[in-house]
């Protein structure tokens, strides 16, 4: 496989695809570290440069998990980490965006990511009780330190958006996009491209469901977030899984996995658009990269949509609790 091609996230350059690190650490059952930091040392091998991670991430583990993978390799690197959860796991979410709070995260994350520098520093939710000038004031002041190279923003609403860009220029917008979750096209996506603001998509694959590989929560780990959101809930399962045959059948036809053409998709939404997917396995990291080989025509594109039509999609892509800190 030849190394990934760069695009732009406003003029920070990075790989076309990177690698989300999340389920190292959190959300989809039990670490594995010596299998992660082989899958990231093999990405950074093929050319993948963003490498994406949060404090959150099982409570500071995957931070320093990162840290100690790309400890000999920093100038290869992209480094994008976020704050603002300042819960513990298993406490009630709690987000903070108070500048004092937006110092103390940042100095935390690298000490454990063993860094000067974050490339890129997201905000993970917006907090409503904060005004978002203050938040991102204290951010700009981490980049006039040296701290931080570029700012971002996470599940960010259009106005905050606006207001955040006119303190300091934001270089990424992360929210999740891909086949069946499409919200951002409507408004998000458009100003952020008036702005000039990139974007990276996570989940593009679904949370893994769009590959086909999940034909319902057996097997998945007690502690596998996918368990309690209502997509994967009996009775919208069985309806999104007629979503994804229909894009295997697609995908067949071009020789290809039904995941690696629901990336290609997202793939093809822009040059200003680098998706995220993670893994912690080198085979799917491997599959996920091939994407980038997909060439998709007009009808291509056309056909793909129309075997995902997005009010086909049965269920919320969080709970009531996660969807209120989203789009703050």
């Amino acid at each position: 496989m030849t190394d990934v091609s760069t695009r732009k996230l406003a003029d920070l350059v990075v790989s076309a695809q990177g690698l989300g690190c999340m389920g190292m650490s959190h959300g989809y059952g039990a670490s594995d570290d010596e299998q992660s930091i082989a899958t990231l040392h093999r990405a950074l091998d093929l050319g993948v440069t963003l490498l994406d991670t949060a404090d959150f991430y099982g409570a500071g583990h995957n931070e320093e998990l990162i840290g100690r993978a790309v400890a000999a390799r920093r100038d290869e690197v992209v480094l994008a980490t976020k704050f603002g959860y300042a819960n513990r796991l298993g406490e009630p979410t709690r987000i903070r965006g108070d500048a004092a709070y937006v110092r103390e995260a940042c100095d935390a994350s690298l000490r454990r990511l063993g860094v000067d520098h974050i490339d890129l520093y997201y905000q993970h939710r917006v907090d409503p009780r904060v005004p978002i000038e203050e938040t991102v004031g204290a951010m700009a002041e981490l980049v006039e330190a040296g701290k931080v190279r570029h700012l971002g923003l996470s599940e960010a609403g259009a106005e905050s958006i606006r207001r955040a860009h006119a303190v300091h220029p934001i270089a990424a917008l992360q929210s999740e996009w891909s086949l069946w979750t499409r919200d951002l096209e409507r408004e998000i996506a458009p100003l952020c491209r008036a702005l000039g603001i990139g974007l990276v998509p996570f989940s593009p694959l679904g949370r893994g469901f769009l590959t086909g590989r999940y034909a319902s929560v057996e097997g998945m780990a007690e502690t596998d977030v996918r368990r309690s959101q209502p997509r994967f809930a009996e009775g919208n399962l069985e309806r999104n899984l007629a979503v994804v045959a229909r894009l295997d059948a697609l995908a067949e036809a071009k020789g290809v996995t039904a995941g690696q053409l629901a990336l290609a998709w997202v793939q093809h939404r822009g040059d200003d658009v680098v998706p995220i997917p993670g893994t912690r396995r080198q085979r799917n990291l491997e599959e996920n990269l091939a994407a980038l080989t997909v060439e998709l025509t007009p009808e291509d594109l056309a056909a793909i949509e129309a075997a995902a039509p997005p009010e086909q999609i049965a269920g919320t892509r969080y709970d009531a609790t996660s969807l209120t800190f989203v789009n703050n």
